[in-house]
């Protein structure tokens, strides 16, 4: 049995974070684990769940309020020992290089798409695999 990759999904917007779990499903590819949700709506949950341990990669809403993903993206690359891989999500193309600022490892743009969604995260989850191997 393959392992489970738990993935931890930061946004305010209980409609943003259904639309992350639709987009990925149960598998974002056939060559990376089942996925399992970690729900965060607060900038602190998120740091008690990697605190926590066992988050494989982040997915964190840029548009969130009242701190936003990219800060969040900052603060955990810079506070949280062996941090797993960010995905951000961006309200905009342009803010693409925001997302370089904040040291996320990849970035959509919202609404979320399906296709580049699960590729994004799938590649992610590969990056991780080959960390930890």
């Amino acid at each position: 049995m393959q392992p489970t990759a738990t993935v931890l999904v930061y946004s305010d917007d209980s409609n943003t974070r259904e639309q992350v779990r639709l987009a990925a499903g149960r598998r974002p590819a056939p060559d990376v684990p089942f996925v399992e949700f970690v729900e965060c709506a607060t900038p602190q949950a998120v740091v008690t769940e990697l605190d926590k341990g066992g988050i494989d990669v982040c997915v964190l809403d840029g548009e969130a309020v009242p701190l936003g993903g990219m800060g969040v993206c900052r603060q955990i690359k810079d506070e949280v020992f062996n941090c797993p891989p960010v995905l951000l999500l961006i309200g905009r193309p342009q803010d693409a290089w925001l997302a370089t600022w904040s040291r996320a490892d990849a970035a959509v743009t919202l609404p979320v798409d399906p296709v580049e969604f699960a590729a994004s995260l799938a590649a992610l989850l590969r990056q991780r695999r080959l960390q930890s191997a």
